[in-house]
């Protein structure tokens, strides 16, 4: 593939396998498009695909992906810990070879262009693909979630760029824009109190006072009996894994509580990881270029 741009949609079913397992298979078999990971948390009640390709071919098969959940997913029967307004909750397009932010922008607002139009399905851009400073922020778009989302699109503030002026009945809105990589990191704790989960998270994340390129929420997560800090990393370059990782673990401690363990969702950039194994060993003068596997692409 000459041009590769990257697709992480995130769809709102994580419990019914044979549900995801039918969205999954609109990725598999396309021409120019390779299905790379996903991910379905049965907690979170949500699927995360990585899939990348050229943009024409995945153009196509992202929208033919959004029809599929559309029809299998109904959001009045949903139910999970993870914030959500659609069945196909968020859809990122992210440059990687041969293509820019604005071709990535381009190509998600023709996407939504088209999969409003065939589906009736309102779409808000976001990020890089904003058409407002208070719709960059992903989190500030979900808020109100699916039940509150009617309501909140009666707001002149919260039209949708795209679709019908009110939400799918069964499938609510969309969110779909441009970005640059991120990180969905999460860190596990040892306590089944969410209240603190909830407390470290607001430490952490940006819009509460913490690192620059943080968002963060509290998760439960029951079929463990713990709770997680479940984090989007939107840029790791700029705030790296390690240091929040250890900024939770110094807050978690004032509460008597320890850091069982971490998790990162999809696929990661070498360099975060690159990053965090640099931090911990204190290696000196280590460069990227050192990696073996580096050498042999």
């Amino acid at each position: 593939m000459n041009s590769i741009v990257e697709c992480v949609p995130n769809f709102s079913e994580g419990r019914d396998l044979n549900k995801v397992e039918k969205i999954l298979d609109v990725f598999r078999g396309k021409k120019n498009v390779k299905l790379l990971d996903y991910s379905s948390d049965e907690d979170h009640n949500r699927t995360v695909v990585t899939v990348v390709g050229e943009p024409e071919q995945l153009k196509m098969t992202i929208i033919e992906a959004i029809g599929k959940a559309v029809e299998l997913i109904d959001l009045n029967q949903h139910e999970g810990q993870h914030p959500r307004m659609g069945a196909v909750d968020v859809v990122p397009f992210i440059p990687i070879k041969n293509v820019t932010v604005e071709e990535a922008d381009k190509l998600a607002k023709e996407v939504a262009k088209e999969a409003s139009e065939k589906f009736d399905l309102p779409f808000f851009l976001y990020e890089k693909s904003a058409t407002a400073l208070h719709r960059e922020n992903l989190a500030k778009i979900r808020k109100g979630q699916f039940e509150g989302m009617a309501e909140k699109m009666k707001d002149d503030m919260w039209k949708p760029d795209f679709g019908p002026n009110t939400i799918h009945p069964t499938a609510g809105v969309t969110a779909i824009g441009a970005r640059m990589p991120l990180v969905a990191f999460n860190v596990n704790l040892s306590t089944n109190n969410l209240e603190i989960a909830n407390k470290i998270a607001k430490q952490v994340r940006h819009l509460s006072g913490g690192f620059r390129y943080v968002k963060a929420i509290g998760i439960e997560l029951e079929d463990r009996g713990i709770v997680q800090v479940s984090m989007n990393m939107t840029d790791y370059t700029k705030t790296s894994l390690y240091r929040v990782f250890e900024t939770i673990k110094m807050e978690a401690s004032r509460y008597g509580v320890n850091v069982v363990g971490s998790e990162v969702i999809g696929l990661v950039p070498m360099q975060a990881l690159v990053d965090a194994a640099d931090y911990y060993l204190r290696i000196e003068n280590f460069n990227i270029d050192q990696v073996l596997e580096t050498r042999l692409q």
